[in-house]
């Protein structure tokens, strides 16, 4: 229902919503269904604020509130209730409260800590149990029917914020299209300013540091950027620039996750530690589920791909416990981080012969690499399953080009929907045949037979299927 705003002369209209039932001591003169819930004076005026309710339980999104000016004594009604219909005045629920609670629990992913009767509004509306959860993730409202036990939706109550920062878009080399740029011992002027891109930091806590809904800083507080402004926008010399980079490259992986659909592959607050490691490299702990980045040569956090390879390890571990157990399983580990990083390179980089999409970490790889185009690893090898030698990151190479081709085959999207899909199913301690499989199935399951065919062609051609 349309919001109405009126003055106390035309407190009548009230009368054109639909009769509610409930009315309390409490409720505002001439109406009904209302509970007084707050009280607030401003400088200008006091504010009555009703929660609407209809037999007595809440109705989810409805409200009224009342606006005393004090000089004039001048009233302004907000008029928020919500159509009720289709529901009777006696309905009681005939779902047990312990169950609705354990579903909500279970959808959320989280513990309950509170739940009450309420009503959700429209045409046909329904009783309904309103569920808090709590997890690290902050608190959800699960709505469950309270006929028929169905969870209706699950929806975060956290509040986010969102700031502005200073990135590498994923890395200077592709942005700038210069294969010839080096670190020069972290120096500003190593890299051109127009190598710089400002963006959006989304889905921070408020709290003044990067800290947010999928991605947290956590190194030691006194070395963290912190602004009230939540803005953070910095150059490459100041280490608060690869924290802001982490933040950001993780927080945008997360979130092109849920545009695919997903709501349960690592979405929470994933440990970041960027300063402290002087080594050139970077890895992730499944013991901790933290990631750390090497400032050792180019730091490992001034290039995305590093940052999105690090972070499809956690993918997997949150996917499937204790993944990559084997050789064959820890090289699908590595082949999937190195096409992790070209599957979110795709959207900010262009593929040319300069930078090819299929080299990975160009920026990173400056530092000990002499062969242009710089490249840690490449995804397009021509190498087969007979030529693995054992070493999870030569290996991962046979994974990652199949990756690859799927890629190419299916485009972006649903390449990468199908593979994230796949992982639920992989064995911790899977070979790649059986990996393969179960890849091909779920792309028939999702993409049907045409689909499966190009995405076994892929696998076929390095000897894995």
């Amino acid at each position: 229902m349309r919001l109405r705003r009126l003055t106390v002369a035309a407190l009548s209209v009230a009368a054109l919503v639909l009769p509610l039932s409930g009315a309390s001591a409490t409720a505002a003169p001439g109406t009904s269904g209302l509970k007084l819930v707050a009280t607030r004076d401003s400088l200008l005026a006091t504010h009555y604020w009703y929660a609407q309710t209809y037999a007595g339980h809440p109705v989810l999104g409805g409200y009224y509130a009342k606006h005393v000016d004090k000089t004039s004594g001048r009233v302004t009604i907000d008029d928020g209730r919500m159509a009720v219909s289709g529901l009777a005045g006696t309905a009681a629920p005939r779902v047990a409260t312990a169950s609705a609670k354990a579903s909500a629990s279970n959808r959320a992913k989280g513990a309950a800590v509170a739940s009450e009767v309420a009503v959700l509004p429209g045409s046909q509306a329904k009783l309904v149990y309103s569920v808090l959860t709590r997890s690290t993730a902050g608190t959800s409202r699960t709505l469950v029917d309270a006929t028929s036990g169905a969870v209706l939706k699950t929806e975060s109550l956290i509040k986010r914020d969102t700031g502005t920062g200073t990135v590498f878009s994923p890395n200077p080399v592709t942005t700038l299209q210069d294969e010839s740029l080096t670190d020069q011992d972290d120096a500003n002027a190593a890299v051109p300013k127009r190598a710089y891109k400002h963006v959006r930091l989304t889905n921070l806590d408020g709290s003044g540091f990067l800290s947010g809904a999928y991605a947290t800083i956590i190194d030691p507080v006194a070395t963290q950027p912190r602004s009230s402004e939540l803005e953070f926008n910095y150059l490459r010399a100041n280490d608060h620039f690869e924290q802001v980079m982490a933040y950001y490259s993780v927080t945008e992986a997360q979130r092109y996750i849920h545009r695919l659909g997903f709501s349960d592959v690592n979405s929470e607050p994933q440990d970041l530690t960027t300063t402290g490691f002087t080594d050139d490299n970077s890895f992730y702990d499944p013991s901790t589920d933290g990631i750390t980045f090497g400032t050792g040569g180019v730091d490992d956090a001034e290039d995305a791909e590093v940052i999105w390879h690090e972070y499809g390890h956690a993918i997997q571990d949150a996917q499937v416990p204790n993944f990559g157990s084997t050789p064959d399983a820890g090289a699908i580990g590595e082949g999937f981080g190195d096409w992790w990083a070209l599957v979110m390179s795709a959207a900010v980089q262009p593929d040319t012969d300069v930078t090819p999409l299929a080299c990975i970490m160009d920026w990173d790889s400056t530092s000990y690499t002499d062969e242009e185009p710089h490249c840690l690893r490449r995804t397009d090898t021509d190498l087969t399953y007979a030529d693995r030698i054992g070493e999870v990151h030569f290996d991962g190479q046979i994974w990652s080009r199949a990756l690859f081709d799927v890629y190419n085959a299916l485009g972006r999207t649903k390449a990468a929907t199908l593979v994230l899909e796949a992982q639920f199913s992989y064995r911790p301690n899977t070979k790649m045949p059986a990996a393969a499989r179960v890849t091909v199935d779920t792309a028939k399951a999702l993409y049907g037979a045409g689909a499966a065919a190009k995405v076994r062609a892929a696998f076929e051609a390095r000897g894995i299927l």
